[in-house]
């Protein structure tokens, strides 16, 4: 009997190229960021996916078989060699399309492709699609129909696929993302690298959601994620720094902490969006950290749930499978606040526990009934307390 992992038995995790790329993806830089996830330790972490998103292929059209050509500006080398070379680092590498005639960019989409599509990218070797819905019908029959295809046709390559639905919750695809063959599924629009929501003004122009908005996001649908299946919650925005497609003008670096705190205990895929070839030590501190990643990686899946707000500051919760939990002190104000942590709130005895700060990584007390503990603005810390 085989001992690996069945597909996404934990989050996801990994690397996107369009939060920093965006339509401006080239072979080289993949490449060069296949190269970085090896060199640096994050595959080594469990950063396995590479995934190349939208703009990735011939903007005009499909060739006369009716197939998806890779640009050869962009791809000088070809789709196939490029799956080799990730491969043989050890990683693995998803491909992006739209569940419509045309993706968010104006590329060609997959609808009325989809056995096509999945056969061509399964002979190139991919192991990842991430699947959009712009362009697409607002209805939820009409969502899960065509993500319906789309699994299916994933499935009948013989190619383990993951599977990557990407229509931003509108039509609640955390009640239906297995049925159609999902392993994971955007639960919000796109996030953009900045606290509160900003105006996009692209198109008819949009809100870009800051990362305080995916709090409540996170808990309201915490009941639905779990292995196999997973809420997305969206690239993360960690690195960008004011760079990148999704600029919001940036988050502190206390900011950033919350935004990698939330997205790990709301058990959401980790899928990096900065230029992991220049990461600087904030950066990679908040990448790398092994405590806070076993906490998004804890094999039971539990995501997190709030459980006690005090003013600006919320108390959030999740069940860890050694026994203990993790514990999120999480302040949304604009001032410094001192947070009350009582066993009661989270479920535990009035018995001495051990206090470990996972950021920090390092013990900070003991907890019988009730400890106090001062969050910054826009901070998260981060706890592990075991009985």
């Amino acid at each position: 009997m085989s001992s690996a992992k069945p597909l996404a038995s934990t989050p996801p995790m990994g690397w996107n190229s369009w939060n920093m790329f965006g339509s401006s993806i080239h072979e080289s830089s993949i490449r060069e960021t296949a190269d970085a996830l090896a060199s640096s330790g994050l595959r080594d972490l469990g950063y396995a996916y590479l995934v190349i998103d939208d703009c990735w292929s011939v903007k005009a059209a499909r060739d006369s078989d009716g197939n998806l050509v890779a640009d050869p500006a962009k791809f000088p080398g070809g789709m196939k060699a490029l799956c080799d070379y990730v491969h043989d680092l050890g990683l693995k590498i998803g491909i992006y399309s739209d569940a419509a005639e045309k993706t968010c960019a104006g590329y060609p989409g997959s609808l009325g492709f989809e056995e096509q599509d999945a056969k061509l990218w399964a002979s190139w070797g991919f192991d990842f699609l991430k699947y959009d819905y712009c362009s697409a019908p607002d209805d939820q029959a009409v969502a899960r129909e065509r993500y319906g295809d789309m699994g299916a046709a994933l499935r009948a390559t013989g190619r383990e696929f993951l599977f990557s639905l990407c229509e931003w919750g509108g039509r609640a695809p955390h009640l239906w993302g297995r049925e159609v063959g999902a392993q994971m599924w955007r639960v919000s629009g796109d996030i953009f690298d900045s606290w509160i929501n900003v105006w996009v003004p692209h198109g008819h122009g949009y809100y870009g959601l800051g990362v305080d908005v995916s709090l409540d996001i996170a808990n309201d649908l915490a009941d639905f994620g779990g292995p196999g299946g997973w809420n997305d919650l969206d690239m993360l925005v960690v690195g960008l720094k004011g760079k990148g497609s999704v600029s919001g003008g940036g988050l502190s670096f206390l900011e950033y902490q919350t935004h990698m705190s939330l997205w790990c205990i709301a058990c959401s895929p980790l899928m990096i969006g900065c230029d992991i070839r220049k990461m600087d030590t904030e950066t990679a501190f908040l990448l790398t950290n092994t405590e806070v990643l076993a906490v998004n990686q804890d094999p039971i899946g539990k995501p997190a749930r709030r459980v006690v707000r005090q003013g600006t500051c919320e108390i959030w919760r999740k069940p860890l499978a050694d026994g203990s939990v993790a514990v999120a002190l999480i302040n949304r104000g604009s001032s410094g606040s001192d947070v009350s942590l009582r066993s009661s709130d989270i479920g535990l005895l009035d018995t001495r526990k051990q206090v470990r700060d996972l950021w920090k990584q390092e013990e900070i007390a003991d907890l019988e009934r009730q400890t106090t503990l001062r969050v910054q603005p826009h901070e998260t810390i981060l706890l592990k307390i075991t009985a």
